[in-house]
């Protein structure tokens, strides 16, 4: 069975990281809430509070076959700041596993190199922290490993490629049948 952490942080965007999950999930997929902030009541962007299912420092990523960043603000710059969740995309990303980041969180791949001669998008505010990366306006764009998507607005496609590149096109498509997107 195919493994996901999906990362939540004080400030994260509630629709790109539930919808995410949710579907995953939908496909079978294992899919872990994981709170850097130490508590697993998170409290997102729009005063939503979602209860992770494990914290940072307890789960085992050695078999993490993706590792998905949300965005939001300031749920981005939580994420950006921790050095244990730093380390591991390093890892992930050195193991040639996927990375997806959606909304202003592209911006931390970014940072850390990943985008360096691929193609990328995110939020329109947030592109020019797209260090290396060739920019385009599509809903989703993968490239490699790495797969970012640009806001709450693309999270159902960023969410069904997520499950296109784990489980395959045609579950991809059985779950956007089953939710009434295709």
């Amino acid at each position: 069975m195919k493994q996901v952490s999906v990362f939540l942080a004080d400030g994260f965007e509630e629709i790109e990281g539930l919808t995410v999950v949710d579907l995953l999930r939908r496909a079978g997929v294992d899919t872990s809430m994981v709170s850097i902030t130490g508590r697993l009541d998170i409290h997102g962007a729009h005063d939503i509070i979602v209860k992770a299912d494990v914290l940072f420092e307890e789960q085992d990523f050695s078999g993490m076959d993706m590792l998905v960043l949300p965005g939001g603000m300031p749920g981005t710059a939580n994420l950006q700041e921790h050095q244990g969740l730093k380390k591991l995309l390093e890892e992930q990303y050195a193991q040639k596993k996927y990375i997806a980041a959606i909304c202003a969180a592209p911006s931390i791949l970014g940072g850390l190199g990943f985008l360096e001669g691929r193609t990328a998008c995110s939020y329109p505010a947030m592109e020019e922290k797209l260090t290396g990366a060739r920019v385009v306006q599509s809903p989703v764009a993968v490239d490699g490993q790495i797969i970012t998507s640009r806001g709450v607005g693309t999270a159902i496609p960023f969410s069904l490629e997520l499950i296109s590149k784990l489980c395959g096109l045609e579950k991809s498509e059985e779950i956007g049948k089953s939710i009434v997107f295709i």
